[in-house]
């Protein structure tokens, strides 16, 4: 098949490691790919060289940003829907709410077989602004006519946007977001060496999260709680691994509790050094207040931690509750403090939590898995 990727930007984050992965399993199984984004514009960093090195073909469109701008949104329409015709392909598949909406039109209008689109988190709940989210549910519903397939991280994406009126039923399907599970089980650095790296003691206990520096991210929750649970476990420590805009008020705020030696920010730092760093931790939490299903789960539970997190989106199809984690309800800071001080008191659980987390990830979530759905979702509309 020739499949065509489009997706707003390759900076580090769950929607694109999930596209970059898709087009190489693809690009492996003889298929002839292409991916068309814009330029990685965003402190969070780059997947744009990992992209280009890897055998298919990557095209840069610099008029697609992220943000609404109606002159260059229609250069670019304009541009994708000529580039399209050209490459005529059998699939195409758009990712993220920009390209998503732009990529399918283009689609569309240069005749193109197969619309696919993926939904890695609902563009209608990402603004604070009402407005914004309700142009962009208005938009979601005047595009799903003309797209074939919509493909969803987790069934709770899909149930939300029936809800808001998107689409019909028989046009979803669940497929898994996957990832490289082996660097995660196997890595390549001891665990003893990477603590020692971070100046971490044996002895002493990490909570972890790996999320960008920014809003919805909850990482203010973790710090109005993190004076008095230091104070009651003296060997808690905190590892954040991620960057963003909010860094230098969050080591402000860490200064102001002085919680200096609590914490560790990694900054931001190569996907490929993630599996090493939750290596370091001992449990997971990620308190975000928004996603589509978080990457970040299955990896803690790949690395044998047990997870922590709100039930938000499609958060409850990423572990098992009490089994490999918490299910935390959405937005109960104290809750949260509580399931964190019960896996601090209880080692035996903790590692009976992350022996099973890493199972129930390894099945769940593995790269090859979703290849083949997609695979099986792009022969079923061929």
């Amino acid at each position: 098949m020739r499949i065509v990727h489009i997706i707003t930007r390759l900076i580090v984050g769950g929607a694109q490691e999930n596209t970059i992965l898709s087009c190489e399993g693809q690009h492996d199984r003889g298929h002839e790919v292409f991916l068309l984004t814009g330029p990685p514009v965003g402190p969070e960093g780059s997947l744009l060289d990992r992209a280009q090195g890897y055998g298919y073909r990557v095209e840069l469109f610099d008029e697609m940003i992220r943000s609404i701008h109606p002159s260059k949104d229609w250069k670019v329409y304009r541009r994708l829907t000529k580039r399209l015709r050209e490459l005529n392909p059998d699939i195409v598949h758009t990712h993220s709410s920009k390209a998503g909406i732009i990529g399918r039109w283009s689609a569309r209008q240069a005749g193109c077989r197969r619309i696919i689109h993926t939904i890695h988190g609902l563009a209608f709940t990402a603004s604070k602004k009402r407005a914004v989210n309700c142009f962009y549910k208005w938009l979601e519903k005047k595009t799903a006519p003309i797209t074939h397939r919509i493909v969803c991280v987790a069934d709770e994406m899909a149930r939300q946007s029936l809800e808001a009126g998107i689409g019909q039923p028989q046009q979803y399907v669940t497929v898994y977001s996957g990832m490289e599970i082996e660097p995660f089980v196997h890595p390549r650095i001891p665990r003893e060496q990477i603590r020692e790296s971070l100046g971490i003691a044996p002895d002493q206990i990490i909570a972890g999260t790996i999320a960008r520096l920014f809003y919805m991210k909850g990482h203010e929750d973790l710090l109005e709680l993190a004076p008095q649970l230091c104070h009651r476990f003296p060997q808690l420590r905190f590892l954040w691994i991620g960057d963003g805009l909010l860094r230098q008020a969050f080591e402000q705020r860490i200064q102001e509790l002085g919680l200096e030696d609590r914490f560790v920010l990694t900054g931001l730092v190569p996907p490929t050094r993630i599996p090493e760093l939750v290596q370091a931790m001992d449990i997971l939490v990620h308190p975000s207040r928004r996603e589509g299903l978080a990457r970040a789960l299955p990896q803690g539970q790949l690395a044998g931690c047990p997870v922590i997190t709100y039930d938000v989106d499609g958060n409850r199809e990423g572990l098992i509750d009490g089994q490999t984690g918490y299910l935390v309800r959405p937005f109960d800071r104290e809750r949260l403090g509580e399931c964190l001080a019960d896996l601090l008191d209880d080692p035996e659980k903790m590692k009976r939590m992350g022996a099973c987390g890493r199972q129930f990830a390894s099945q769940r979530f593995d790269t090859r898995v979703m290849v083949d759905r997609l695979e099986q979702v792009y022969r079923d509309q061929l």
